[in-house]
């Protein structure tokens, strides 16, 4: 049988009579069933899912089946609840989309004219082939109930591939289970006899009787898949819990975009789940996609529309491309198929479409877009265009982060700013605070007039979002002293402003601080007066968890509440790690942190730099750095010398932290290592974290 393909090319999988039917016979102690129960199924028999798991698994039980046409079912989602009833079906199958608009249906007006359905016998109604979004469980529970299912756990979610005859995993107690841990997805469940799984380095592996052995006609593709003991690499990461209990993270082979990683599953469940106006309900494919002459991937976000060709408003989304009704083909399970769609963008099957919503946007953005009034303005906007940000109807009041800019963009804005208004320095801190062209132009104009005479005081905190109704969440620095590591989280918290903090000494004039207690005791008053009263949410990253929990420990001594505190990548036990680093260390995390050269090299360089006075040690680096990078960034001897003594000043303060006291809480966040603290992060959480 074929793989669906929806996240690759599809495979044929070689299925055994001995497999098949340890497969079917293993799915019965999850779920049930005796001699003259009904099995209805809807999907064609050319799915592994409606084969195995309903076909020939009612087939060994003894059980009455029920044939239906698919298009019957998907045009009149009320007709396939009047077929359980009429039926008096026990078991059947329904994948998210359906799920999607049953629930759709039965939260309408439509859903009140179900008096004649009675699903009194229906046991398990199994929902597969993606991740299920446990609101929706949830309401379509409540629904069955109301119809008269007899048990309150209807919904089975499970884990199944072609490769393990379908269904092999299921859970039986959704969505309590779920509810208790307030999880988005549900759990799939416990294995079936026949089948084991296990979590490698994140991994999901499986193995038994019940998994396959080849592909047809692809030795490449059978080794690429199996460990050298013998377990199948699913592609999917998860976890399991103390319960044996399986949990999907995302896909192995997730959305990578400017570093960060997005799993498409989510993306498309929150913009259902949003019920956006105009997007056509279980039509929206997510996905990695480089246009032309870009350089860098962006999230693609393909959806049918629902609404008229020439709605602009509707259209005026960023990296959104509308598709009229009927473009989006699905699989037999009802599946969209990234790979396939994401393949027809390439293709160029979408060019008129594409076409249609640029036009129409680029008008909409010439009348809409706030136009530069003063020269200044005017040459930011250029600056702009030529650094290949923003769009090119961009207005003075488009919010710059909005533009989808990088810690580095940042650094690139403020080097061609520089050289074009002839200022000799443009602190980061005037592009990172004013966020617009319209207040970052006014305050290059206060630059130009006063900036022999200008002095600012120093404040840490840099406001990263101002908007939100929720908490806002202050950021603690690494131990590199600067916050740009955290502009890639914003995007994640429309709901909250959110504010960081920056080492004081970055600077010109400013001095570095010289205690723990200094830092804490500025960074305390700073976020009260940025917040008088609680609750307060704070985060540190690595070494600035260590400061994080101080300020935590001091606002709950005060009588205040911290309702979150989190750590990035190290608790606050950091002395050790601190003891490791040298300045020369410090300065070539600087140097990967701003990709002026990898890892490798600097390990090798780094024998060569300890014997050198500091300035050689700088000028030694940025000879064996990428030069056009280090010219992008306006990244001088000088400039990087001082940052490393920043940074320098820092570790110094943790070579004799000893953390004390308690906090009421405290989540740890951590991931991939560097090569010089542990191997992988197994080893890392093991050795390191564990304390």
């Amino acid at each position: 049988m074929l793989t669906p393909g929806s996240t690759g090319s599809a495979k044929a999988v070689c299925l055994r009579h001995e497999q098949i039917l340890t497969a079917c016979r293993g799915k019965l102690p999850h779920m049930p069933l005796a001699p003259g129960d009904v099995v209805l199924n809807w999907i064609g028999l050319d799915h592994v899912g409606s084969l195995m798991e309903l076909h020939l698994t009612a087939m060994i039980a003894g059980c009455d089946q029920i044939q239906v046409a698919t298009t019957e079912v998907i045009m009149d989602p009320l007709l396939f609840l009047r077929l359980l009833s009429k039926h008096k079906v026990a078991r059947t199958f329904a994948p998210n989309f359906m799920l999607a608009k049953l629930q759709q249906i039965l939260d309408s007006d439509a859903g009140s004219d179900t008096s004649d359905i009675d699903l009194g016998h229906l046991l398990y109604l199994v929902p597969g082939g993606e991740p299920n979004a446990l609101e929706t469980c949830v309401q379509i529970n409540n629904h069955l109930q109301k119809l008269g299912a007899p048990t309150p756990n209807t919904i089975t979610p499970g884990f199944g591939m072609t490769e393990t005859c379908a269904g092999a995993i299921y859970s039986r107690d959704c969505p309590n289970v779920d509810l208790a841990t307030g999880t988005e997805f549900t759990a799939l469940g416990t294995c079936v006899p026949g089948i084991e799984m296990r979590v490698s380095e994140g991994s999901l592996e499986v193995r038994g009787p019940i998994v396959f052995q080849r592909y047809f006609n692809n030795a490449e593709a059978t080794k690429a898949v199996f460990t050298n003991d013998g377990w199948f690499r699913t592609g999917d990461t998860a976890t399991i819990d103390e319960s044996s209990v399986l949990r999907l993270v995302g896909r192995s082979k997730d959305l990578i975009v400017n570093g960060v990683k997005y799993l498409p599953h989510e993306l498309e469940t929150a913009i259902e789940q949003a019920e956006i106006a105009g997007v056509a309900l279980s039509c929206v494919v997510c996905f990695a996609y480089r246009p032309a002459h870009a350089t860098t991937e962006h999230v693609q976000i393909v959806y049918e529309r629902a609404y008229d060709a020439y709605d602009t408003e509707a259209r005026a989304q960023p990296r959104v491309l509308p598709l009229a009704p009927g473009v989006l083909e699905r699989s037999t399970l009802g599946k969209l198929a990234r790979a396939k769609v994401r393949a027809s963008l390439l293709k160029g099957d979408y060019e008129g479409e594409i076409d249609v919503n640029t036009e129409v946007l680029e008008k909409y953005r010439e009348q809409h877009a706030s136009q530069p009034s003063s020269i200044t303005e005017k040459i930011l906007i250029e600056v702009f265009r030529e650094l290949e940000l923003g769009s090119l109807n961009m207005g003075i009041d488009t919010p710059i982060l909005d533009t989808g800019v990088t810690s580095v963009d940042l650094i690139r804005i403020k080097r061609v700013a520089q050289d074009t208004f002839d200022i000799k320095d443009i602190p980061l801190i005037t592009i990172m605070t004013n966020t617009t062209i319209r207040t970052l132009a006014t305050a290059i104009e206060d630059l130009q007039v006063s900036q022999a005479q200008r002095t600012t005081s120093y404040d840490p905190i840099v406001t990263l979002q101002p908007n939100g109704d929720k908490s806002p969440l202050f950021l603690v620095h690494p131990g590199i002293g600067e916050m740009l590591v955290f502009l890639g989280l914003v995007q994640y918290f429309p709901d909250r402003p959110i504010h960081a903090m920056r080492a004081r000494g970055l600077n010109k004039g400013e001095q570095p601080f010289t205690s723990q207690e200094e830092i804490v005791t500025e960074y305390h008053r700073a976020l009260k007066n940025k917040q008088r009263k609680g609750p307060y949410a704070l985060a540190g990253y690595s070494y600035g968890s260590m400061i994080a929990f101080e300020i935590a420990k001091l606002l709950e001594k005060n009588g205040d509440t911290v309702q979150f505190l989190g750590s990035f990548n190290l608790p606050p036990h950091i002395k050790t790690r601190m003891r490791t680093l040298d300045w020369s260390a410090g300065m070539v995390h600087i140097a990967h942190f701003c990709s002026i050269i990898t890892e490798q090299p600097s390990e090798e360089l780094m024998h060569e730099l300890r014997p050198l006075p500091h300035e050689q040690q700088v000028a030694l680096l940025l000879a064996e750095s990428d030069p056009q990078r280090c010219a992008e960034l306006a990244l001088t001897q000088a400039g990087l010398h001082n940052w490393t003594d920043v940074s320098w000043s820092l570790q110094k303060i943790g070579w004799h932290y000893e953390p004390s006291g308690d906090v009421s809480h405290m989540d740890i966040f951590y991931c991939q290592p560097l090569k010089s603290v542990a191997k992988n992060r197994v080893e890392y959480r093991k050795d390191h974290l564990n304390h």
